[in-house]
């Protein structure tokens, strides 16, 4: 694609990174089959081809976006399916941020909207503030049918039946292991914190029977995912920063073979952190975390997990966005589960998003509802006794519309290697019921 940026402009680092993403992209297309918006609404301007040339357009302008380019803009998952299917390398993930970095800096949104991201971006980082907000949405989720904005609906309805208690395995420690393999660090998260504390606890027990000292680090807290994709970047490299700090500590302390992450939408943006600060001061110390950063899966293919422990079941697995076009990780999880004895399928579109996304579930329900309905649908179709996902987003939006247990890729091999029952499977299951989205 041909650009025509001036000096002056490419100057500004985020403009000349546009610029060469731009100049890779050949308009071929091939994109917008693999485009989950593009398939859902049916509109050019929703894929990622038509994304490029409003990016572009603005960027080169550097004119004020109008109504319309935030809207096809914001109705872009992230899903990054486009850059697995791009036969040209065009690195979408980073232009996309960058334009809704520009539109952030830029664009007036209307009050409603600038109150949710405001809202969004003050709790859910925060694990404490966000346990409280689903304490309020839990005891508001009757009204959910009478609210006028779809997205408040939305955020009512994903409230859990049950919120988990607080786990102190999330707090900063140590734990040892006797013939230890590795030594790892192991990122908590924000929002798992509070919706999940089953995943980070079957982690920290399954590293540890298979040889890996789990150190849970002072100081680290949330990716800075949720406020990056909204535009917010001094938000979001000061959470970064501060991960980045804690991680280096252990690194030149103790050392670290690598930093655990089994929440894969985090992993795309920790293996990220080099980019995120090339221009500045910590560019550095942001590469040599980014270089060990690992899935989970990752790091169990290094370590001899035991075979055939696992109960005669059924697994559909389920492969989120950020763990197959994020960090192109797609075999390791289905492996894992297979040696360790699990009977492993897949659904149909396996590679199209299920609608989560982040926050795109709470500011864009009625597209995600589509793919998600679409999804639970070819999930359901391969009959499976249980649905395995490695990321939390994923768990939470599938699981409020199926009554096939979902449960985290961890759970099921800290299950089969002499750990307990995930509690998700312990209980009868009843799918949420649907809050109606009203036209």
């Amino acid at each position: 694609m041909q650009t025509t940026f001036t000096d002056d402009q490419l100057k500004d680092a985020g403009t000349a990174r546009a610029n060469e993403i731009l100049r890779t992209c050949v308009h071929c297309g091939f994109c917008t089959a693999t485009c989950p918006t593009y398939q859902v609404l049916g509109d050019e301007l929703d894929s990622p081809r038509g994304r490029i040339y409003l990016i572009k357009d603005m960027l080169e302008n550097e004119r004020v976006p109008d109504e319309k380019t935030v809207k096809h803009i914001d109705r872009c998952l992230s899903c990054l399916a486009c850059m697995t299917t791009c036969p040209s390398g065009v690195h979408y993930m980073h232009l996309v941020d960058h334009a809704r970095e520009y539109i952030e800096n830029t664009y007036k949104r209307p009050l409603s909207d600038r109150v949710l991201r405001w809202v969004l971006a003050r709790i859910l980082p925060y694990p404490m503030r966000f346990r409280v907000a689903l304490l309020g949405a839990k005891i508001g989720r009757p009204f959910a049918p009478f609210m006028p904005d779809a997205r408040l609906r939305a955020m009512l309805e994903m409230a859990p039946k049950v919120i988990p208690p607080v786990s102190r395995n999330d707090d900063p420690q140590t734990f040892p292991v006797q013939n230890k393999k590795m030594r790892v660090a192991l990122m908590t998260g924000c929002a798992q914190k509070a919706l999940n504390t089953d995943i980070n606890d079957a982690t920290i027990r399954l590293l540890t029977r298979l040889g890996a000292e789990v150190v849970i680090p002072e100081g680290q807290g949330c990716c800075g995912a949720l406020t990056h994709h909204m535009g917010k970047t001094s938000e979001s490299h000061a959470a970064a920063a501060k991960n980045i700090k804690a991680w280096r500590a252990e690194m030149e302390n103790d050392g670290l073979d690598a930093i655990v992450i089994n929440t894969s939408g985090c992993g795309t943006t920790v293996k990220d952190y080099g980019h995120m600060f090339r221009e500045t001061e910590t560019a550095d110390d942001a590469a040599a975390v980014a270089d060990i950063a690992m899935d989970v899966s990752e790091v169990l293919m290094k370590l001899n997990l035991p075979t055939g422990g696992a109960p005669d079941l059924t697994v559909a697995y389920h492969a989120a966005c950020s763990l197959q076009h994020g960090q192109q990780i797609k075999t390791f999880p289905k492996d894992l589960l297979k040696t360790a004895g699990f009977n492993v399928t897949e659904p149909a579109d396996s590679h199209l998003c299920c609608g989560s996304a982040g926050t795109y579930n709470l500011m864009q329900p009625e597209i995600s509802k589509r793919l998600k309905t679409r999804k639970v649908q070819t999930l359901e179709a391969v009959k499976p006794d249980i649905i395995a996902a490695g990321n939390i987003g994923c768990m939470m939006q599938i699981g409020s519309a199926t009554d096939v247990p979902i449960v985290h890729t961890v759970e099921l091999l800290d299950w089969a290697t002499g750990g307990p029952k995930p509690p998700a499977l312990t209980a009868p299951r009843k799918r949420a019921p649907e809050v109606p989205i009203l036209r």
